[in-house]
Parts: C-alpha cells; structure tokens; sequence
C-alpha cells in the first residue's frame, strides 16, 4: 500500500517540533520510532497532510537519575531501556518490558515515547508504568505538566494527550526496595502481548507482603490494575499458598475482558490468573 500524500517535517528541536504541530494541530502526526505510525499510513488507517519527524531532536533521547525519580525520555530506544543498568538496578520490570517489545529492529527503532502515545491496548510498557505508578511529562504551548500513568490512557489508542502536545520524559519514583517483575504471554508472530503484567512486591523482614501493585496489558482497550489480587496479597504473609489464592482473583472486577481471534474472553481470563500469578512469584524471588 502507499501513504496518502503529506508534507514532511523533520524537527530540529523540541521547540520546533512544538511549533510545527501547533501550526498543524489535527492535520499532523508524529513520527518517533514509526512502527505504529507507518503501517497506519500505507493501510490509510491515518491520513495527516503533515507528518512530523522526531528523530533529530536528541534532546529527548536520555536516561538520567535524579534525587527523586529515574527519568527516561521519549525518543529513547526499547533497547536503550531494557539494556541500562541504572533502570534494571531497580526497576527491573520496566527493563523486562521494554526487552520483550518486538523484535531487535522493533526495540532498537521504537520509542518509550511512541509507544506511550500510540497507547495500543496490547502494549507491553502500558502495564509497567501503571505498576511504577510512573508520570508521564507533556509539554505544549501552555507549558510542562505531569500525567499520571492511571490518568494517561483514557481508552482504545486514546491517551489524555492534547493535538498540541508532546510526551518528553517518563518519570518512575524509587520502588523502596520492592522486587519487580514483567511476565506476558504473547502473540507468536507480532509479539504483542495477549496478555502480559507487570507486578511490584515488598516484603518487610518478616516475609509479610508490606506493598503490592499489579497492572495487565492485552486484556482491556487501556492498561488495568489488578486490584482484588493486590488486596487478597497485601499484609499478609508471602507463601505460595496465599499467591494461588490471590491469583485466582486476578480477574475480578473486570466486566468486560478483550475478545478477539488470539483469545476469547474466557482464555483471557483464564491466562490473566496464570500470567499475574507468574508475575507475583517472579517480583518477590
């Protein structure tokens, strides 16, 4: 297939990225890493009049630590992610995530910020960054804010994004000495998550579960807390006999889980409770 016709802009800067979709708003798109963004334009899924390449704005392209957080920019790599030894330090399931991304050409291409932003419902960052209780960073002509992963994603391929704004770092606070882990069972040929979850565990010195957070990717149209599993797991002892009990919880309170010709909603189901059970037991080994 080939694109519609558009008008290619390759930025210099943050700020001139800012100002060509300012100029351009809902008659543009962004291309980071562009293997969302180019398949949608060959099949006329997207048809911009301008197409607005990231990829000489270096100063989006970072994984620093500060006092306070581990900050990764948009432009950085999967593979930038998964290969740092600041973020597998202590962050270990964000590093999990971003390795089990697609292929070498996929991670070494795509983007943290792409992914975030395209907000695929099967996208395996998605569940980390809900798990870290991470803040995604959005700058537009009206400034900087922060968006809380939990806030960020508002439905299918839908993000709390405005037309004029850009992600332009992911923010993950310390995890406090909490084990991670990121555990997915995926579609062979796209390796897109059927369904994959990111777990975050602390035990105190007496082996009783101290804080606990679960998130799934794959099984809604946005990332999703594992809340009833969370509660059935939290201040109790670790043992395996309470993970199995928790994990067979793993899927309460969600109505309404994605069907499509990789899974019906039963199989869906019936994974999530695998797959978080995995996940937990891996965070706290």
């Amino acid at each position: 297939m080939i694109p519609a016709a558009f008008e290619y802009h390759r930025a210099t800067s943050l700020g001139n990225a800012l100002a060509l979709l300012n100029e351009h708003r809902d008659n543009a798109k962004v291309l980071a890493g562009g293997h969302s963004l180019l398949p949608m334009l060959k099949l006329r899924l997207a048809a911009p009049g301008h197409v607005i390449d990231l990829g000489g704005v270096a100063e989006l392209r970072f994984i620093r630590r500060t006092k306070d957080f581990l900050a990764i920019g948009a432009l950085t790599p999967h593979a930038e992610v998964a290969a740092a030894a600041e973020v597998r330090k202590t962050h270990r399931a964000l590093a999990e995530a971003a390795a089990a991304i697609g292929d070498v050409q996929v991670r070494n291409c795509g983007t943290i910020g792409g992914s975030l932003a395209h907000a695929d419902p099967a996208a395996d960052y998605a569940a980390a960054v809900l798990a870290f209780n991470a803040e995604i960073v959005a700058q537009g002509p009206k400034g900087t804010h922060a968006i809380k992963a939990g806030d960020f994603f508002t439905g299918l391929f839908s993000t709390a994004l405005f037309a004029t704004e850009l992600i332009t770092e992911v923010r993950f606070s310390d995890t406090e000495g909490a084990g991670s882990a990121y555990e997915k069972f995926e579609q062979p040929a796209s390796g897109f998550a059927i369904v994959g979850v990111c777990a975050l565990i602390k035990l105190d010195e007496a082996q009783t579960v101290r804080g606990v957070r679960l998130a799934a990717t794959g099984v809604s149209d946005r990332p999703v807390r594992l809340t009833a599993m969370e509660n059935a797991l939290g201040g109790k002892p670790w043992s395996d006999a309470n993970l199995e009990a928790a994990a067979k919880l793993a899927d309460t309170g969600l109505e309404k889980l994605r069907e499509d010709h990789y899974a019906k909603e039963d199989y869906r189901r019936h994974l999530l409770r695998v797959v978080a059970r995995r996940a937990a037991a891996r965070a706290v080994s």
